[in-house]
């Protein structure tokens, strides 16, 4: 194993362990109020202090991670669930006038920048996890369609495939049992960068208020509440910010990691 998955693979389970005990677990309900503790710096009984109402940062840390992470997979869900089936239809109908329209539909949606798009269409929609989930998804089907397309057009010449096609397979099931599986290693590295720019983007949303509403916890919506508060109690943004930091560090480092992990041209010349 590199040093990336293993440092990757750590900062994420960290995420993912914080978002699964606040289930079960949290030092003080993150919805209380408790106005005289307001502001707290770090402390024993407040580990990572106070905000400007008096919550606990630390339960509203974990909670928060959640709502992320919930956000972000399903939105990733979406786009794979939808981007994959595109684009192993579009290499399998190379040149075609289906293979124009999803690769034209594609470059229509990467023309604007993704957090403008996810903006616009929460704004239409309204504010709220779902719809955030909803506009993060729908850039991320772009995104899968173009490299599971990639991909698999290099396969569509190999002779494993062309020996499928003489055995009388179609072009649906040699897409389902024999490229699927063989560029599903690359969707897999996809899922973890999508990850996190699908945090990244969940941020921005509920900074911008159309992400996760009240009382739900948002590491987004914290720095926006903090954003006022900075020069008189830092730590109510550098605890979301670096919660973000080393979420989105984590996932790039896993990605890379599991990338240098899958290629076989790598695992050839480590062996």
């Amino acid at each position: 194993m590199t040093r990336n998955l293993i440092l990757g693979t750590v900062l994420s389970s960290l995420v993912l362990l914080a978002a699964a005990v606040s289930f079960l677990w949290t030092p003080f309900d993150h919805a209380v109020m408790n106005i005289p503790a307001k502001l707290q710096t770090p402390n024993a009984q407040h580990w990572l202090g106070t905000d400007h109402f008096g919550r606990d940062l630390m339960s509203m840390i974990m909670v928060g991670a959640r709502t992320s992470i919930a956000v972000a997979l399903v939105a990733v869900g979406i786009g794979m669930g939808a981007g994959v089936p595109l684009g192993l239809a579009a290499a399998a109908r190379k040149g075609s006038w289906l293979d124009e329209l999803i690769m034209r539909g594609n470059d229509l949606v990467f023309a604007f920048p993704s957090l403008v798009i996810a903006i616009l269409i929460t704004a239409v929609l309204g504010a709220g996890a779902v719809n955030a989930i909803i506009a993060i998804g729908i850039f991320n089907i772009p995104v899968f369609a173009r490299i599971t397309r990639g991909a698999a057009l290099s396969l569509w010449e190999r002779e494993f495939i062309l020996a499928a096609r003489v055995a009388g397979k179609g072009a649906a099931r040699i897409s389902a049992e024999h490229i699927l599986p063989n560029v599903m290693n690359l969707l897999i590295v996809q899922g973890t960068i999508q990850f996190s720019l699908g945090i990244l983007a969940e941020a921005g949303l509920s900074y911008v208020g159309l992400g996760a509403q009240p009382p739900t916890p948002s590491w987004g919506r914290m720095l926006a509440d903090a954003q006022t508060m900075v020069s008189f109690a830092p730590h109510l943004a550098l605890v979301p910010g670096v919660a973000i930091i080393l979420t989105v560090l984590g996932l790039n480092l896993l990605g890379d990691g599991l990338r240098d992990y899958l290629d076989p041209k790598l695992r050839v010349a480590r062996a």
